[in-house]
């Protein structure tokens, strides 16, 4: 990673090749964690790429829970403080993971690059991808070498509420949230089932095969241009808190497209009861 990459992503032989002899040195981020359950530090402690760092997704990678949302994005000063403590510094290529899918570790990836790291990579495939690869893991912490990084917006596009219906109405709006959730059949965790009018759906969980390992580029493309994705318009992906919505920026860039994120997405839309709310009939 001396100099930009063509493709988001590492597999585990690149990453170890990295480690090895990438000047200067990337850092590693640990991003495992869980909707339920929040930042697995345990899955950490009990074992983790040499040399990686755990981010905790809920307290580094989001403001606390708020009107924006329940994964508001990070104020400038909070994310700034968060990777200069886990040593990212602007000059450092930045490698993220989390357990396999990249659901999380998409969350860190869109981050860094909103805030205006250059040089930022996913590790596909995750942890087990590095396990299965027989790659070394270790439970030693490492000792704490603080970073230079400084967090400037802008580097990622977004869009807010009052943007998200004339992307729906002109170009393709992504809800990548599960197929029942969607079409407001259950909503398990925020208190209004649906989804913003003019949406369409492929939820991120169809972005990875059975390894965790995101799709080819072409099969993703296709995937995309089945929903009448196109580079003459306008493209937009949410979630239920603007967290897996990331990995669906990420297949959409390996596919070639540009999207942008809503940050707030459906646990902000809903928050304003004089939004709209629309559902597929349960036949359907």
């Amino acid at each position: 990673m001396g100099s930009r990459r063509s493709t988001p992503l590492v597999s585990a032989e690149e990453l170890a090749e990295l480690l090895t002899h990438s000047k200067p040195a990337s850092t590693v981020l640990d991003v495992r964690w869980q909707v339920s359950a929040g930042g697995d530090r345990h899955a950490y402690l009990e074992g983790h790429i040499p040399g990686a760092v755990f981010v905790d997704l809920d307290q580094q990678l989001a403001d606390p829970p708020s009107r924006r949302g329940r994964h508001p994005l990070p104020s400038a000063e909070r994310f700034t403080a968060g990777m200069r403590a886990a040593g990212v510094c602007d000059s450092h290529p930045v490698i993220v993971y989390d357990e396999s899918t990249s659901m999380a570790a998409a969350r860190a990836w869109w981050l860094l690059r909103y805030f205006g790291h250059p040089e930022v990579a996913v590790l596909d495939g995750g942890f087990a991808a590095w396990v299965a690869a027989g790659r070394p893991v270790q439970t030693e912490i490492p000792p704490s070498k603080p970073g230079d990084f400084i967090g400037r917006p802008g580097g990622m596009p977004i869009v807010e509420a009052d943007d998200v219906g004339e992307v729906a109405a002109r170009g393709v709006l992504i809800d990548a949230r599960a197929h029942e959730r969607f079409r407001g059949l259950v909503e398990p965790i925020d208190p209004v089932a649906g989804h913003i009018p003019g949406a369409v759906n492929r939820p991120t969980s169809e972005n990875v095969g059975s390894d965790g390992r995101l799709l080819e580029p072409s099969v993703l493309s296709d995937a995309f241009e089945g929903l009448g994705v196109r580079d003459d318009l306008p493209i937009a992906a949410y979630c239920g808190s603007g967290v897996t919505a990331a990995h669906e920026v990420l297949a959409l860039e390996l596919a070639g497209y540009h999207g942008a994120l809503y940050p707030g997405s459906w646990s902000e839309w809903i928050d304003d009861p004089h939004r709209p709310v629309a559902k597929e009939p349960h036949g359907r």
